[in-house]
């Protein structure tokens, strides 16, 4: 076991290298960049940035520093007037005067050690920033795996049970009509409903708490926190239980269909102790080994459309926004902390196979 793990843990230095690499050579083919994006900005062509640029000096002094037929006029859209000084200091301040390998070689660098500087725009450190976000996205991503755990679990033994029934058939129905249905449509229509569109003014429009949350008790700042994001993870919830209930249920089918099921009944046992204690550990295992990896899914994925829409200042929309703004430090510090949690993730998956069936020897796998 602990020979497989080395070989994972080893494994995951060329595949983040990888997924590094390929990222950044998009990048460089990328239209655009942070250097256009600050021309941009000078010229009043780019009113739609987050942000500021918070360089060295200040833009409008530098940029009144003009002078035409400029060399960098053919390499950046809107330098045509400006003085290459200022565009050759833009391109120190942004880290682009050097060639790309060497940017990349930097990059990993100071990666490795968990230093991935500051944002282009927002004039602090990216560390800083996630860690602002972050408490949003665990909030979304706990609650909408949590909750549609308690979902699908009881209702894919329910239907495993009933398996063939006129309730295994309309749940069924239901569950893929939900996961059918993108977040975002049934987040408008739950706004719609409850948040005083042309219906109820139940449940807030925004934010996770507010504006006198401060002065609320402890229980009044739970139940405020709890008002809050009911509709955000409800939307998200709506499809994220219909791959855990089908697989709960085929789970619970495969083991009450084997010979050992067959025996406990023979001997007498009642249905609920052959069902919770014969059947519930064995057919629970890969749901219960697949929990990581499905809290890694609602923490990284869905999370975007819902944010925006609740406003919700969250890692997805701090991720888009940086898209948008070229603000590359930002984007590949996201990039690399989620695949290196991801990969964390799937190997700790593989451990509580183990961990629940001391029958998996990962010894003798391949990585």
């Amino acid at each position: 076991m602990l020979a497989y793990i080395l070989r994972r843990l080893a494994f995951m230095i060329p595949t983040l290298l990888g997924i590094m690499l390929v990222n950044f050579v998009i990048v460089q083919f990328a239209p655009g960049g942070p250097v256009e994006r600050v021309l941009a900005q000078l010229q009043g062509l780019d009113a739609g940035a987050t942000g500021r640029f918070t360089g060295g000096g200040d833009m409008g002094t530098m940029g009144a520093a003009a002078s035409s037929g400029s060399d960098y006029s053919s390499k950046y859209r809107g330098a045509q007037g400006l003085d290459p000084k200022f565009i050759a200091e833009l391109e120190h301040q942004f880290g682009f005067d050097k060639p790309a390998h060497e940017r990349f070689f930097q990059m990993v660098a100071s990666y490795a050690k968990f230093d991935f500087g500051r944002s282009y725009f927002r004039d602090t450190p990216v560390l800083q920033l996630i860690g602002e976000k972050l408490p949003v996205s665990i909030s979304l991503g706990l609650w909408m795996t949590l909750l549609s755990y308690a979902i699908s679990i009881p209702l894919g033994i329910a239907k495993a049970v009933g398996d063939g029934t006129k309730f295994d058939l309309w749940t069924s129905g239901l569950v893929i009509t939900g996961y059918a249905i993108p977040s975002f449509l049934f987040a408008i229509l739950l706004i719609v409903l409850f948040c005083g569109g042309s219906f109820w003014q139940i449940f807030p429009l925004r934010g996770l708490w507010s504006e006198n949350f401060a002065e609320l008790s402890a229980l009044g700042k739970v139940a405020d926190y709890l008002w809050h994001i009911t509709l955000p993870v409800t939307a998200m919830t709506l499809g994220a239980f219909a791959t855990s209930t089908f697989l709960t249920k085929n789970s619970f089918l495969d083991e009450i269909r084997k010979q050992y099921v067959q025996t406990a009944r023979m001997k007498g046992l009642s249905e609920r102790r052959v069902l919770y204690g014969h059947v519930f550990r064995n057919a629970m295992m890969i749901v219960v080994a697949g929990f990581p990896g499905a809290f890694i899914t609602a923490f990284f994925t869905g999370a975007l459309l819902i944010e925006t829409i609740f406003s919700l200042d969250g890692l997805g929309l701090l991720s888009f926004e940086s898209i948008v703004n070229r603000d590359y430090p930002v984007v590949f510090a996201t990039l690399y902390i989620f695949s290196l949690l991801g990969l964390v993730v799937n190997l700790l998956s593989d451990v509580t196979y183990m961990w629940i069936d001391p029958r998996i020897d990962f010894e003798t796998r391949e990585v």
